[in-house]
Protein backbone atom coordinates (compact mmCIF):
# COMPACT_ATOMS: atom_id res chain seq x y z
CA UNK A 1 0.00 0.00 0.00
CA UNK A 2 1.34 3.41 -0.97
CA UNK A 3 1.45 6.47 1.24
CA UNK A 4 -1.81 8.42 1.51
CA UNK A 5 -1.81 11.49 -0.81
CA UNK A 6 -1.54 14.90 0.83
CA UNK A 7 -4.27 16.28 -1.44
CA UNK A 8 -7.17 14.91 -3.45
CA UNK A 9 -9.64 16.68 -5.72
CA UNK A 10 -7.70 19.91 -5.08
CA UNK A 11 -8.30 19.61 -1.32
CA UNK A 12 -6.04 18.58 1.59
CA UNK A 13 -6.52 14.90 2.38
CA UNK A 14 -5.98 12.75 5.50
CA UNK A 15 -7.02 9.51 7.21
CA UNK A 16 -10.18 11.03 8.65
CA UNK A 17 -11.44 11.88 5.15
CA UNK A 18 -10.41 8.43 3.96
CA UNK A 19 -12.71 6.93 6.62
CA UNK A 20 -15.60 9.05 5.29
CA UNK A 21 -14.98 7.73 1.77
CA UNK A 22 -14.92 4.13 2.99
CA UNK A 23 -18.23 4.71 4.77
CA UNK A 24 -19.81 6.19 1.64
CA UNK A 25 -18.69 3.20 -0.41
CA UNK A 26 -20.43 0.83 2.02
CA UNK A 27 -23.66 2.85 1.86
CA UNK A 28 -23.78 3.38 -1.92
CA UNK A 29 -26.93 2.05 -3.60
CA UNK A 30 -26.54 1.07 -6.37
CA UNK A 31 -22.96 0.05 -5.70
CA UNK A 32 -21.21 1.56 -8.72
CA UNK A 33 -18.47 4.10 -9.23
CA UNK A 34 -20.76 6.90 -10.41
CA UNK A 35 -22.95 6.67 -7.30
CA UNK A 36 -19.89 6.50 -5.03
CA UNK A 37 -18.47 9.65 -6.65
CA UNK A 38 -21.78 11.49 -6.14
CA UNK A 39 -21.94 10.48 -2.48
CA UNK A 40 -18.31 11.40 -1.80
CA UNK A 41 -18.66 14.81 -3.46
CA UNK A 42 -21.65 15.56 -1.23
CA UNK A 43 -20.05 14.21 1.95
CA UNK A 44 -16.71 15.99 1.50
CA UNK A 45 -17.92 19.15 -0.21
CA UNK A 46 -16.03 18.44 -3.41
CA UNK A 47 -17.74 21.11 -5.51
CA UNK A 48 -16.56 23.71 -8.00
CA UNK A 49 -16.73 27.46 -7.59
CA UNK A 50 -20.44 27.54 -8.51
CA UNK A 51 -21.36 24.60 -6.28
CA UNK A 52 -21.54 21.78 -8.83
CA UNK A 53 -20.13 18.37 -7.76
CA UNK A 54 -16.64 17.75 -9.12
CA UNK A 55 -17.60 14.28 -10.31
CA UNK A 56 -14.80 13.75 -12.82
CA UNK A 57 -12.12 14.87 -10.37
CA UNK A 58 -13.73 12.72 -7.68
CA UNK A 59 -13.71 9.62 -9.87
CA UNK A 60 -10.06 10.21 -10.73
CA UNK A 61 -9.17 10.66 -7.05
CA UNK A 62 -11.13 7.58 -6.00
CA UNK A 63 -9.42 5.52 -8.68
CA UNK A 64 -6.06 6.70 -7.37
CA UNK A 65 -6.99 5.57 -3.85
CA UNK A 66 -8.20 2.25 -5.25
CA UNK A 67 -4.97 1.63 -7.16
CA UNK A 68 -2.87 2.60 -4.13
CA UNK A 69 -4.70 0.05 -1.97
CA UNK A 70 -6.59 2.43 0.35
CA UNK A 71 -10.12 1.60 -0.84
CA UNK A 72 -11.83 -1.04 -2.96
CA UNK A 73 -14.07 0.15 -5.77
CA UNK A 74 -16.55 -2.05 -7.62
CA UNK A 75 -15.52 -3.10 -11.14
CA UNK A 76 -16.26 -0.48 -13.82
CA UNK A 77 -19.51 -1.04 -15.70
CA UNK A 78 -18.07 0.02 -19.04
CA UNK A 79 -14.78 0.75 -20.73
CA UNK A 80 -13.12 3.87 -19.37
CA UNK A 81 -13.39 5.60 -22.75
CA UNK A 82 -9.64 5.91 -22.98
CA UNK A 83 -7.22 4.75 -25.65
CA UNK A 84 -8.77 1.32 -26.24
CA UNK A 85 -12.08 2.92 -27.19
CA UNK A 86 -10.36 5.48 -29.42
CA UNK A 87 -8.90 2.73 -31.55
CA UNK A 88 -12.35 1.42 -32.46
CA UNK A 89 -14.11 4.70 -33.24
CA UNK A 90 -14.80 5.54 -36.87
CA UNK A 91 -13.19 8.96 -37.21
CA UNK A 92 -13.46 11.26 -40.21
CA UNK A 93 -9.80 12.24 -40.21
CA UNK A 94 -8.76 15.74 -41.39
CA UNK A 95 -7.19 16.42 -44.76
CA UNK A 96 -3.44 15.67 -44.57
CA UNK A 97 -2.45 17.93 -47.43
CA UNK A 98 0.52 20.08 -46.40
CA UNK A 99 -0.30 23.68 -45.56
CA UNK A 100 2.50 26.24 -45.36
CA UNK A 101 3.05 29.99 -45.55
CA UNK A 102 2.29 32.49 -42.80
CA UNK A 103 -0.72 32.96 -40.58
CA UNK A 104 -1.74 36.10 -42.47
CA UNK A 105 -2.50 33.98 -45.53
CA UNK A 106 -4.99 31.71 -43.73
CA UNK A 107 -8.65 32.61 -43.85
CA UNK A 108 -11.08 32.48 -40.95
CA UNK A 109 -8.93 30.89 -38.26
CA UNK A 110 -11.32 30.03 -35.43
CA UNK A 111 -11.93 27.70 -32.52
CA UNK A 112 -14.90 25.38 -32.28
CA UNK A 113 -15.74 24.21 -28.80
CA UNK A 114 -16.05 20.45 -28.41
CA UNK A 115 -19.69 20.08 -27.44
CA UNK A 116 -20.94 16.86 -29.02
CA UNK A 117 -19.90 13.21 -29.27
CA UNK A 118 -18.59 13.42 -32.83
CA UNK A 119 -16.29 16.36 -32.11
CA UNK A 120 -15.22 14.79 -28.83
CA UNK A 121 -14.17 11.58 -30.55
CA UNK A 122 -12.26 13.54 -33.19
CA UNK A 123 -10.50 15.69 -30.61
CA UNK A 124 -9.52 12.69 -28.47
CA UNK A 125 -8.31 10.68 -31.45
CA UNK A 126 -6.18 13.52 -32.84
CA UNK A 127 -4.53 14.19 -29.50
CA UNK A 128 -4.00 10.49 -28.88
CA UNK A 129 -2.35 9.97 -32.28
CA UNK A 130 -0.37 13.17 -32.81
CA UNK A 131 0.41 14.73 -29.42
CA UNK A 132 3.55 13.38 -27.77
CA UNK A 133 1.74 12.96 -24.42
CA UNK A 134 -1.30 11.29 -25.94
CA UNK A 135 -4.86 11.61 -24.70
CA UNK A 136 -6.20 11.31 -21.17
CA UNK A 137 -9.42 12.61 -19.59
CA UNK A 138 -9.18 16.03 -17.94
CA UNK A 139 -10.15 16.50 -14.29
CA UNK A 140 -12.30 19.37 -13.02
CA UNK A 141 -13.39 22.34 -15.10
CA UNK A 142 -12.35 21.79 -18.71
CA UNK A 143 -12.78 23.16 -22.19
CA UNK A 144 -11.65 21.53 -25.45
CA UNK A 145 -11.48 23.13 -28.88
CA UNK A 146 -10.86 22.07 -32.45
CA UNK A 147 -8.83 24.62 -34.40
CA UNK A 148 -10.10 25.46 -37.89
CA UNK A 149 -9.06 27.43 -40.92
CA UNK A 150 -12.35 27.88 -42.74
CA UNK A 151 -13.80 24.32 -42.67
CA UNK A 152 -10.50 22.51 -42.31
CA UNK A 153 -9.32 21.13 -38.95
CA UNK A 154 -5.71 22.16 -38.33
CA UNK A 155 -5.23 21.41 -34.63
CA UNK A 156 -6.60 21.15 -31.11
CA UNK A 157 -6.21 22.97 -27.81
CA UNK A 158 -7.58 22.17 -24.36
CA UNK A 159 -7.72 23.59 -20.85
CA UNK A 160 -8.30 21.95 -17.48
CA UNK A 161 -7.73 22.31 -13.76
CA UNK A 162 -4.52 23.93 -12.51
CA UNK A 163 -1.67 21.97 -10.95
CA UNK A 164 -2.17 21.61 -7.20
CA UNK A 165 1.21 22.88 -6.03
CA UNK A 166 3.94 24.52 -8.14
CA UNK A 167 6.66 26.21 -6.11
CA UNK A 168 7.77 28.79 -8.69
CA UNK A 169 4.22 29.73 -9.65
CA UNK A 170 3.03 29.97 -6.06
CA UNK A 171 6.02 32.10 -5.06
CA UNK A 172 5.46 34.40 -8.05
CA UNK A 173 1.81 34.90 -7.07
CA UNK A 174 2.63 35.27 -3.37
CA UNK A 175 0.41 32.43 -2.16
CA UNK A 176 0.43 30.60 1.10
CA UNK A 177 -1.06 27.06 1.15
CA UNK A 178 -4.42 28.12 2.59
CA UNK A 179 -5.01 30.89 0.03
CA UNK A 180 -3.86 28.59 -2.78
CA UNK A 181 -6.42 26.00 -1.72
CA UNK A 182 -9.21 28.58 -1.72
CA UNK A 183 -8.40 30.21 -5.07
CA UNK A 184 -6.76 27.52 -7.20
CA UNK A 185 -9.86 27.20 -9.38
CA UNK A 186 -9.20 30.72 -10.70
CA UNK A 187 -6.21 29.32 -12.63
CA UNK A 188 -6.75 27.20 -15.73
CA UNK A 189 -4.08 24.94 -17.24
CA UNK A 190 -3.41 24.74 -20.99
CA UNK A 191 -3.18 20.93 -20.87
CA UNK A 192 -2.75 20.11 -24.56
CA UNK A 193 -1.87 22.17 -27.65
CA UNK A 194 -1.54 20.47 -31.00
CA UNK A 195 -0.93 21.87 -34.46
CA UNK A 196 -1.25 18.91 -36.82
CA UNK A 197 2.17 17.86 -38.17
CA UNK A 198 1.41 18.68 -41.82
CA UNK A 199 0.39 22.25 -40.90
CA UNK A 200 3.56 24.38 -41.12
CA UNK A 201 2.22 27.91 -40.91
CA UNK A 202 4.44 30.61 -39.44
CA UNK A 203 3.05 32.33 -36.30
CA UNK A 204 -0.05 30.11 -36.28
CA UNK A 205 0.53 28.82 -32.74
CA UNK A 206 0.77 32.28 -31.19
CA UNK A 207 -2.37 33.34 -33.12
CA UNK A 208 -4.29 30.39 -31.70
CA UNK A 209 -3.13 31.13 -28.15
CA UNK A 210 -4.43 34.68 -28.50
CA UNK A 211 -7.80 33.46 -29.79
CA UNK A 212 -8.02 30.86 -27.05
CA UNK A 213 -7.37 33.32 -24.23
CA UNK A 214 -10.23 35.54 -25.41
CA UNK A 215 -12.62 32.66 -26.07
CA UNK A 216 -11.87 30.86 -22.82
CA UNK A 217 -13.04 33.69 -20.57
CA UNK A 218 -16.48 33.75 -22.21
CA UNK A 219 -16.89 29.98 -22.36
CA UNK A 220 -15.92 29.48 -18.72
CA UNK A 221 -18.67 31.89 -17.68
CA UNK A 222 -21.16 30.09 -19.92
CA UNK A 223 -20.20 26.59 -18.77
CA UNK A 224 -19.12 27.06 -15.15
CA UNK A 225 -20.46 30.44 -14.08
CA UNK A 226 -17.15 32.21 -13.48
CA UNK A 227 -14.17 33.60 -15.37
CA UNK A 228 -10.59 32.53 -14.53
CA UNK A 229 -7.94 35.20 -14.02
CA UNK A 230 -4.74 33.34 -14.95
CA UNK A 231 -3.65 30.67 -17.42
CA UNK A 232 -0.70 28.34 -16.88
CA UNK A 233 1.16 25.76 -18.93
CA UNK A 234 4.25 23.56 -18.70
CA UNK A 235 6.71 23.28 -21.60
CA UNK A 236 8.95 20.22 -21.84
CA UNK A 237 12.41 21.75 -22.32
CA UNK A 238 13.79 18.54 -23.87
CA UNK A 239 11.38 18.88 -26.80
CA UNK A 240 10.30 22.53 -27.07
CA UNK A 241 11.55 26.07 -26.45
CA UNK A 242 8.22 27.74 -25.67
CA UNK A 243 8.61 30.21 -28.55
CA UNK A 244 4.87 30.47 -29.27
CA UNK A 245 4.10 31.25 -25.61
CA UNK A 246 6.84 33.87 -25.49
CA UNK A 247 5.50 35.45 -28.70
CA UNK A 248 2.03 35.56 -27.13
CA UNK A 249 3.32 37.43 -24.05
CA UNK A 250 3.09 34.51 -21.64
CA UNK A 251 5.45 34.99 -18.68
CA UNK A 252 8.03 32.39 -17.67
CA UNK A 253 7.98 32.15 -13.87
CA UNK A 254 10.36 29.25 -13.29
CA UNK A 255 10.89 25.53 -13.78
CA UNK A 256 9.44 22.35 -12.37
CA UNK A 257 11.56 20.15 -10.11
CA UNK A 258 11.41 17.07 -12.33
CA UNK A 259 8.80 15.07 -10.42
CA UNK A 260 5.17 14.35 -11.25
CA UNK A 261 2.24 15.40 -9.09
CA UNK A 262 1.75 11.79 -7.96
CA UNK A 263 5.39 11.17 -7.04
CA UNK A 264 5.11 11.05 -3.27
CA UNK A 265 8.33 9.10 -2.69
CA UNK A 266 10.43 11.46 -4.83
CA UNK A 267 11.85 8.65 -6.95
CA UNK A 268 9.99 9.17 -10.24
CA UNK A 269 12.00 11.46 -12.49
CA UNK A 270 10.29 13.28 -15.34
CA UNK A 271 11.61 15.97 -17.71
CA UNK A 272 12.16 19.47 -16.35
CA UNK A 273 9.49 21.82 -17.68
CA UNK A 274 9.39 25.60 -18.00
CA UNK A 275 6.39 27.16 -16.26
CA UNK A 276 4.53 29.88 -18.17
CA UNK A 277 1.54 31.95 -17.06
CA UNK A 278 -0.75 34.41 -18.82
CA UNK A 279 -2.84 36.95 -16.86
CA UNK A 280 -6.42 37.36 -18.09
CA UNK A 281 -7.12 40.44 -15.96
CA UNK A 282 -5.02 43.35 -14.71
CA UNK A 283 -5.87 42.66 -11.07
CA UNK A 284 -5.27 38.91 -11.29
CA UNK A 285 -2.89 38.79 -8.32
CA UNK A 286 -5.33 40.62 -6.05
CA UNK A 287 -8.16 38.29 -7.07
CA UNK A 288 -5.95 35.28 -6.43
CA UNK A 289 -5.14 36.57 -2.96
CA UNK A 290 -1.44 36.88 -3.68
CA UNK A 291 0.90 39.08 -1.71
CA UNK A 292 3.36 39.99 -4.48
CA UNK A 293 3.10 43.07 -6.66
Amino acid sequence: MRQLPESLCSKPFNNELLSVIRSEIKQAIPLNRAEIARRVCKALGWVDIVGKPKLMSARKGLLRLHRDGHIELPPPKNSNGNQRTLLHVDIEWPDKKRLGGSVGHLENIHLKRVANKTNSQLFNALVNKYHYLGYRPLPGAQLRYLIYSQERVIGTISFGGAAWKVASRDQWIGWNPKIREQNLSMIINNTRFLILPWIEVKNLASKVLSLAAKRLKKDMVSQYGYSPVLLETFVDTEKFTGTCYQASNWIKVGETVGRGRDDRRHDKKIPIKDIYVYPLTKNFRKRLGGSNG
